[in-house]
């Protein structure tokens, strides 16, 4: 059994707020470039020209790459034989936010109740997600979500009658409905299967993967090319001007579901795909 102490999660967490909304992850750079260099519309290549630009100064001067530094989505996976010591662990995440916020100069974008809406002022809670695995570490990832791209995001109760073709329609038509409010170029999470709320926490998780990754599974790889290709066909463009790079990425994550329902989540990011993570 190996002790960590609630200190270090927060001071993790704190580190984390704050370089997940200074630096672009490295994978989502390279597609954005890749992108720039395809694009033969001259407004699409002057949007992406600044996109690009945004995010360099961001990361010369250590500012945010975004004005919505976003409500913090913790992601914990903690092995089975640790024990956290001096310390409630949530209480630990919180603290950490609170302090990577306050400290790397981020907007607290958090009310406290969704109906009568007064700020938190200091962007806690965090939107916690903890999964149990083997081993004897904390493997701690901050994905700040901003909810332009948040608001565009969907959940169907498809019933296996829907087949292929219903989830297909869906994210389509999700994207479609979308348009320039989530800043695209977008990346796409896909979650299929589980039940209502695990379809959507698989939507989620598939935004942490790597931009140019694909499904272990030939079928949903297949997919997930597929609409990415039809995605980028819609001339949506960067920021909604027109233009061949709608997406950045499309990916797909599924798990086991009832035999009477075929749940189907789409969670939507703009370009400002954040998310870093440390294993301590």
């Amino acid at each position: 059994m190996r002790e960590i102490c609630a200190d270090l999660i927060t001071d993790v967490t704190e580190r984390l707020c704050i370089e997940a909304n200074e630096h672009l992850p490295s994978d989502v750079k390279e597609a954005i470039q890749n992108c720039r260099a395809c694009e033969d519309w001259e407004i699409a290549q002057g949007v992406l020209d600044r996109i690009i630009e945004n995010y360099q100064i961001a990361d010369a001067a250590h500012v945010p790459i975004c004005q919505d530094t976003g409500m913090a989505c913790v992601f914990l996976e903690i092995g089975q034989d640790v024990h956290i010591t001096g310390g409630d662990l949530t209480g630990a995440v919180n603290e950490g936010v609170r302090r990577g916020y306050e400290k790397g100069y981020l907007r607290k974008s958090v009310v406290r109740d969704p109906v009568r809406r007064t700020n938190t002022g200091d962007n806690t809670p965090a939107m916690l997600y903890t999964e149990i695995v083997p081993g004897e570490q904390i493997k701690i990832t901050v994905a700040p979500k901003g909810f332009g791209s948040e608001n565009m995001s969907a959940i169907r109760m498809l019933k296996p009658s829907a087949g292929l073709q219903g989830i297909k329609d869906f994210i389509i038509e999700t994207v479609e409905a979308a348009g320039p409010n989530p800043c695209p170029p977008m990346v796409v999470g896909v979650g299929i299967g589980g039940t209502f709320d695990k379809a959507a926490l698989l939507s989620k998780k598939a935004l942490l993967r790597p931009i140019h990754s694909s499904h272990t599974d030939p079928f949903y790889a297949a997919l997930e090319k597929e609409m990415l290709e039809k995605i980028n066909r819609l001339g949506i463009g960067p920021q909604g001007f027109g233009g061949r790079t709608t997406a950045l990425g499309v990916h797909i994550e599924t798990m086991p579901t009832h035999i009477a329902g075929m749940p189907c989540a789409i969670n939507i990011n703009c370009h400002v795909t954040r998310h870093t993570t440390e294993v301590i």
